[in-house]
Order: C-alpha cells, then structure tokens, then sequence
C-alpha cells in the first residue's frame, strides 16, 4: 500500500486528476483504469507465484483495492511509485543524523489510534519524531511490517499537525539541544503480509468521503439501537425511570474459609477513594483478613424460568 499524501494537494489539475503521471479525467476513471491493469496482472501465474501471495480469489483482491495506491495483493506500481516521488542518490549532498537520544511516551487514547484495534499496534504520534528525525519532506518512507499503516499516518501528520503539536514537539527538541524539525509530509510505502492489515491500513491512510462516512455510521448505529438496544437499558434506583448501561461491573463472590460467609470481591476490595484494590480482604460477617487466593470462588445455579422462548426453563 503506497501513501501518498500530493493525492489530496496536487491529484486536480484544471478538470484532471494526475496520477503518477498519468492524467485521468476523474477519481472513477484513474480507478477504473488501473483495476483494469491489476485484473489482466492477476492472470499471469508467475506474479500470482510470489512468497506471500495471498490466497484470495481475483474477485476478492479487486474488491478491496484501490490501485496503484493499494492493492491486496503484491502492488504492480511500487517502482513506478518510488520512481515518481523518490530522489536519486546524490553522493555530494551529505546525510548524517545523529541517534535521537529524546524519551517519546505517548498514551493510547487518541481518537485516530483508537479508530480501528490491532495487536501490536504503535500509536502514530510515537512514531513522528523519528520520521521528522531521519528524514526531509518529501522522502520516501518504508515499513516493510506496517500492520494497520500507523507509520502512513504518522508521515502524512509531519505535514497536517496542528499548530499546538508542532509547537510542544519544537519546545521538546530545543530542550535537549535539536534543531528544531523539517515540517511537511513525507511519503510512507506499507507492506504486510495480511491482507486485512493492509485493509485497515489503506482506511487508515486513503482519503474518504467525511460525510458519506458519517452518514452510514449514523444509519448503522440506529439499526444497532432498533435491534438490541433495549439490552443496554435498565431502571433508575427508584425502580421508575429508565436509563442506559454505560459498563457492568462484574464481580466475583468469595467464600470466607473463617466463617463461611459470602464476600462481594468488589465490595471488600475496592477503595472507593483511591480507587484500588486491597490485597488482604476482610470479611464483614467475621472480620477474618485473607487474600483472594485464600478464600474460595462461590457458586451458584438456578431455573431461569422467565428465558424468553424456554417452555421448561434454563438452567443457568
């Protein structure tokens, strides 16, 4: 999957949109162009050969992509890509960065991490600084295991932080003594071996219709809502008025080997003020301390005789 940030800024010329070079007269026709290129590419077995080639069906592959920028298979265009946007090696401009010796801790709570989950997933604002670090505007960046392309969005935010990110990242960099960052996108290659996380990646990554998009997740959050949203309601303390579940706690009841009484974990545990939780537990029936490996799991079965469609009962 080849980002490529100058297809928002430069793709329309006049009433064209370019592409590699190419001129096209729209987005659908660039796309149906290249399809067109990537199904005739399909049929040759020696591409279709390669060590990794996914498994799918030439319908499937075509469905998912949007070449040249991405394909879920091998993409064709990677050295016409890298032919465009990279730069020749030039022995007389020197290269020389020394090691980034500056912490980077960033949570994992930013709403564009938190837009799609992945194991082993890197947020993008950890991976800025070492773009801005190693490279100019302009490069071209490559991650051979790109996983869901959060190093794609991190070359695309060098050239669209806002003004608040660029200033903290500058503060940061004269504190210990760098110069101060090349702002402006870089262009990010991604690669992975699974076509669903080259799938992520791509959404991640290619520009999309904002309104459309929103429009459908509204629609599908109201169907969610018509069909099972009754689950998430529930009733006031006064037993009248009806309120939503935000989260359940759930907790698990333990035997005390004192008295044999029952203890609520979450009850005996949980400090309310500091929001801990206590290793010793103490029973409030006897007032014996134990830890929760000491004390044994309760519990317990019923019929469940009101389970909507049970004639008999549930035994639960």
């Amino acid at each position: 999957m080849m980002n490529e940030q100058l297809k928002m800024e430069t793709k329309k010329s006049g009433n064209a949109f370019e592409c590699l070079g190419m001129t096209f007269p729209s987005e659908d026709a660039r796309r149906a162009h290249f399809l067109g290129l990537l199904a005739e590419k399909l049929k040759d077995p020696v591409f279709r050969t390669q060590e990794g080639f996914p498994q799918g069906t030439d319908e499937a592959i075509l469905a998912m992509s949007d070449p040249p920028y991405y394909t879920a298979c091998p993409n064709p265009w990677l050295a016409d890509f890298v032919k465009h946007y990279g730069k020749a090696y030039d022995p007389s401009q020197e290269y020389a960065r020394e090691p980034m010796a500056i912490d980077v801790s960033v949570g994992k709570t930013d709403p564009i991490y938190k837009a799609h989950s992945y194991h082993t997933k890197v947020p993008h604002l950890a991976i800025v600084p070492s773009i801005l670090h190693f490279t100019e505007p302009g490069d071209v960046v490559l991650d051979g295991f790109a996983g869901s392309g959060m190093t794609g969005v991190a070359a695309q935010w060098c050239g669209t932080a806002p003004a608040s990110y660029r200033h903290q990242v500058e503060m940061e960099w004269k504190k210990a003594g760098m110069a101060a960052p090349k702002w402006g996108a870089r262009h990010a290659i991604l690669n992975d071996l699974s076509p669903a996380a080259t799938f992520i990646g791509a959404n991640y990554n290619l520009p999309f219709d904002v309104d459309s998009f929103a429009k459908a997740g509204k629609q599908l959050l109201a169907d969610v809502e018509r069909e099972i949203g009754w689950m998430y309601e529930t009733l006031h303390s006064d037993g009248k008025r009806k309120a939503r579940i935000d989260y359940t706690v759930w907790s698990e009841t333990l035997g005390c080997q004192s008295c044999g009484g029952e203890v609520v974990f979450t009850f005996a545990a949980m400090d309310d003020e500091t929001q801990k939780v206590s290793k010793k537990i103490t029973c409030h029936h006897c007032g014996a301390e134990a830890t929760k490996e000491q004390m044994d799991l309760v519990f317990e079965s019923f019929i469940d005789l009101n389970r909507p469609g049970t004639a008999g009962g549930h035994l639960v």
